[in-house]
């Protein structure tokens, strides 16, 4: 079974930092993209920044230059860096990936990790 698993969330104070990691598990399978999502109460889920296999990054506007993905294919993981936080960035943050499976492309999500910033 495939599954993607995120950690890394938690509570933080504006100004802060923390990192966020999702592992790809599970067998027969290849990664195309991989990304960070997030969704804050009452509003739809939003794009936080992607990355192509071969490491071609893109963020959202509200985070570049505090933001860095990066993965590493070796380990199936992608990881997000986040610094200097602001309250605004509080969120649920969900990993995402494109799996091949049996041939077949589809997107993938964590199951969700709690981003907190105080201000």
């Amino acid at each position: 079974q495939v599954r993607l698993v995120e950690s890394g969330g938690g509570l933080v104070q504006a100004g802060g930092s923390l990192r966020l990691s999702c592992v790809a598990s599970g067998s027969g399978f290849s990664i195309n993209a991989m990304g960070w999502y997030r969704q804050s109460p009452g509003k739809q889920r939003d794009m936080v920044a992607t990355i192509t296999s071969r490491g071609i990054a893109n963020y959202a506007d509200s985070v570049k230059g505090r933001f860095t993905i990066s993965r590493d294919n070796t380990k199936n993981t992608v990881v997000l860096q986040m610094n200097s936080l602001k309250p605004e960035d509080t969120a649920v943050y969900y990993c995402n990936a494109d799996l091949i499976v049996d041939r077949s492309l589809r997107p993938y999500w964590g199951q969700g990790t709690q981003v907190t910033v105080s201000s």
